[in-house]
């Protein structure tokens, strides 16, 4: 099927057939957000909960800060916790004093509690008004605690707790208990002949226990067990006691701990269950908490502040009948995100019809997927509650979720479009050789600096033996001091004979540029196009005679071949460049070539004599002046020419230094283009809009480098903060870190298939390729920052012969930033283990994030060793 058929091979009604397509995208994303929201079905609770622990603190209060709830605040808690309970239990006797006047107006019954710490003075003043509270409300307080978790937390000795307990049992009539975990019971039994009643708190949530899991009845219900077994463990314990638990709950969001996860359902699964059964068993317990208490998640931890059954806001989190949904807004955020992608995808399925179904139905389900995590982020930090640090760095971070989505989408097109299109619109071949008589006549320039002699002897050969009539070659040499290098390049230009032309320039600006522009005034009066190559490249000799036909289109500015390499198969680390760069070539030039967007390079490339001097000759403002006159082409409105074929072989990059140079200096002359000719790319004018969308995208993967560095940098400080001070620093949320860690996998997952799909290469160059692009990522990072702040750089000529040797240490010499990088990553990720362990999702998650961010530094190293290994041997 010819590009034109296949770009009209459609349904007979194209805009009906996108809508269509964009539905069903739209309807299984609504699907996707109503499974991940199925409401569970634990059993229903009716009748009056055992008791609710309270902090009366509101949303923005903290004890900690001396800010706290007024009289009415506290009266309005009591009133709506009366409807739910009788009873309840309190902490402190010197805070909120007048919960205790207030409970007993509200007739609650009240377990009164007194805050035992290393506060000896303290202790006293506690000690003295749970005394003096108990006496005057004696018909609302009628248990009292002494001390919560002291030994737990290892404030007191035993003997100093239960001394205090002796006292308040002798000083009053109610019954007095210590509040402790079951195995500090377990561990000081002692405790049960000073108290009248055993308190003690469970959190099977702690144990990292499960709420839900295989097997019926209570095996179902591994947390529920868990609990029950620690209850039934005290009660043989201390038979002759009374037990109340003081505690037990389950958070409804924060970190997971081991295999206990928490969420809404699953602290409504806990909860019911556990009512349910604590009113057969006839258990005595308090519910761990009333409300949401969010000055605890600087305190104790994110999880600590979500652990009410009631939010901050006083809305009860689930109801006690009936499913439970865990995000019960989850429709209208899927309409949105389903609305925020509907244009989009329905536009392009329209505008590509020329694409397979599988591609138009992949990349809309990708631009859905990128709109759902749009909603996604910006609705699920509601959920949580966030410090001003918190949400300063959510608007920090939202921007680079956002250009992490459009890298994806970007990266996602040219998938699509190389994988799934019927046919390449634009292709070009080798033509039919024109007669003598009709060749244009071609003036071939080479450029060399500092260039061994031997190395480009075999480039003049290879330019002596081409099968074409009309051509001259001119031989620029630049700024090359030592005669013994340009001499013998000149000596052999003169023994070719008078269509080889040498010139020495020294001094002479504008590195390449400037030399070009030196040739073009010495071109030949007669040449219709000019030809460039580097001076280490080998051509084919048909290379002229079956591309310059191209040129009888007046509208064809550029006939452009790609890079490709020679002697590397024997050598590890030329091999492994040479597939790297194979990469673009196949690829990248391709997908930019449906739009008449390539990239033009300094090398294998032809262009229209007229065109190139009517347009101002090469530009010596920027290091890539190739590319940039491909741009300034375009926006002239010609034509460039990709002809996939490999006319002209040249060397590898000789070792890692001269590797990362080049790319460096690509990145660079990339932002140098993006600034000089950002009016070009941003406003309507003479390049179309295919145009402007590869030239403003094709280097945002470049961005990506530039991003990983910036977020590696945050990483390792926001990881060195949780290890050092892990009261101000937090676990990252899962919200920057799910879309960085998809995004991961994407790009992996997209470079991975593309090269397998269109490099002819083995898996194990595949790697290797990939290893060599990776270990970029930091030069293409610098090169990207530099190039955005500084106005120049030197143009460092990529070297083709070895220069680095010596001992294995200064393999590493060209990666010295990058191996700082990798070893400060490895620390990371040490100190989150000692730190943090795998108790939590996030830290988990978290430790896999630095180590991915660390690949690319570990790949530069590598590839430096590599490099070095591989010497000079022969290909």
């Amino acid at each position: 099927m010819s590009a034109t058929a296949a770009a009209t091979h459609n349904s007979r009604h194209p805009l009906l057939a996108a809508i269509l397509l964009a539905l069903i995208v739209a309807a299984m994303n609504i699907g996707l957000w109503w499974w991940s929201n199925l409401p569970h079905g634990p059993e229903d609770w009716k009748g009056p909960i055992g008791g609710f622990a309270l902090s009366a603190f509101q949303r923005y209060q903290n004890p900690l800060k001396n800010d706290f709830p007024s009289e009415d605040e506290i009266e309005s808690d009591l009133k709506l916790i009366s409807r739910y309970t009788p009873r309840i239990r309190t902490y402190s006797m010197l805070q909120n004093a007048q919960v205790y006047r207030l409970a007993e107006k509200d007739d609650l019954d009240v377990l009164a509690g007194a805050w035992i710490d290393r506060r000896l003075d303290n202790n006293e003043l506690e000690l003295e008004a749970l005394i003096a509270q108990a006496r005057r409300y004696p018909n609302s307080i009628t248990r009292v605690i002494v001390g919560n978790e002291v030994l737990f937390r290892n404030d007191l000795p035993p003997e100093q707790l239960m001394a205090y307990a002796d006292r308040a049992r002798a000083a009053l009539k109610q019954p007095v208990s210590i509040a402790e975990p079951w195995h500090i019971w377990a561990k000081y039994p002692e405790l049960a002949d000073h108290v009248d009643f055993i308190t003690v708190h469970l959190f099977p949530y702690w144990n990292g226990v499960p709420v839900t899991g295989p097997g019926k009845g209570i095996d179902a219900l591994p947390a529920i067990a868990d609990a029950l077994g620690s209850y039934e463990t005290l009660r043989k314990m201390f038979p002759n006691k009374p037990i109340v638990i003081g505690e037990i709950g389950w958070p409804s969001n924060g970190d997971r701990f081991q295999y206990a996860d928490p969420s809404v359902s699953n602290e409504a699964i806990f909860l019911r269950n556990w009512f349910n059964l604590a009113k057969q068993k006839h258990i005595d317990y308090y519910v761990m908490e009333a409300f949401d208490q969010p000055w605890k998640e600087k305190l104790s931890g994110r999880t600590e502040a979500y652990w009410g059954m009631f939010n901050a806001d006083r809305q009860l989190k689930f109801p006690f009948t009936g499913a439970v949904t865990e995000d019960t807004g989850w429709p209208w955020k899927a309409l949105a995100a389903s609305l925020l992608a509907l244009l989009p995808m329905i536009w392009f399925a329209r505008r590509y019809t020329r694409f397979k179904l599988m591609g138009r139905f992949f990349f809309a389900a990708l631009i859905q997927l990128a709109c759902g995590l749009i909603v996604w982020s910006a609705t699920l930090p509601f959920n949580f509650y966030l410090s001003w640090i918190d949400w300063t760095m959510l608007v920090l971070l939202f921007p680079a979720q956002i250009a992490i989505l459009a890298i994806l989408l970007i990266n996602g097109f040219e998938f699509t479009e190389v994988l799934w299109r019927r046919g390449w619109v634009r292709h070009a071949g080798m033509l039919r050789p024109d007669p003598p008589a009709k060749q244009p006549f071609v003036s071939i320039h080479l450029a060399c600096y500092n260039e061994p002699p031997e190395m480009v002897i075999v480039t003049l050969d290879s330019l002596a033996a081409l099968d074409y009539e009309n051509y001259e070659i001119l031989v620029i040499d630049n700024n090359t001091k030592d005669p013994a290098v340009w001499k013998p390049v000149q000596e052999y230009c003169e023994k070719l004979g008078s269509r080889f032309r040498f010139f020495h320039l020294e001094p002479w600006p504008g590195f390449k540029a400037g030399a070009l522009n030196f040739g073009l005034k010495e071109t030949d009066p007669s040449a219709d196009v000019v030809a460039v190559i580097d001076a280490d490249y080998e051509v084919r000799a048909d290379w002229l005679s079956t591309l310059t036909g191209h040129f009888h289109d007046p509208k064809v500015a550029v006939v452009q071949c790609p890079q490709a390499h020679r002697e590397f198969e024997h050598n590890r680390f030329r091999r492994m460049t040479a597939w790297e760069y194979d990469g673009f070539f196949r690829i990248g030039m391709h997908h930019r070539n449906e739009r008449n967007a390539i990239i033009q390079h300094g090398t294998m490339t032809m262009v229209r004599r007229s065109a190139l001097e009517g347009t101002g000759g090469w530009s010596e403002w920027t290091i890539c002046e190739d590319a940039e006159l491909g741009l300034r082409l375009m926006h002239a409105g010609y034509e460039l020419v990709y002809v996939d074929e490999l006319m002209g072989k040249g060397l590898t990059p000789a070792d890692f230094k001269a590797y990362k140079s080049q790319r460096y200096r690509w990145a660079f002359g990339a932002m140098q283009i993006l600034k000089g000719r950002w009016d070009w790319m941003t406003k309507k004018g003479p390049l179309t809009a295919g145009q402007r969308f590869h030239f403003l995208t094709g280097w945002f993967s470049w961005f990506a480098d530039a991003l990983h560095l910036i977020f590696t940098l945050m990483a390792i400080f926001w990881t060195a903060g949780m290890v050092a001070a892990p009261n101000l620093f937090n676990l990252p949320m899962q919200l920057f870190l799910i879309p960085v860690i998809g995004f991961f996998f994407a790009k992996a997952i997209f470079g991975i298939v593309l090269y397998r799909a269109r490099v002819p290469c083995s898996w194990y160059d595949t790697l290797m390729a990939s290893l060599a692009s990776m270990g970029l990522s930091h030069a293409i990072a610098r090169g990207i920052l530099h190039g955005l702040t500084r106005e120049k750089t030197s143009f460092v000529v990529t070297a083709k012969s070895r220069r680095l040797g010596g001992s294995n240490f200064a393999a590493f010499a060209p990666v010295r930033e990058e191996l700082l990088m990798a070893c400060a990553l490895t620390l990371c990720v040490i100190g989150m283990a000692m730190s943090f362990g795998t108790q939590y999702i996030e830290g988990k998650l978290w430790m896999f994030i630095l180590s991915a961010q660390a690949i690319p530094y570990m790949s530069a190293v590598v590839g430096a060793w590599i490099a070095h290994k591989a010497g000079d041997k022969a290909g």
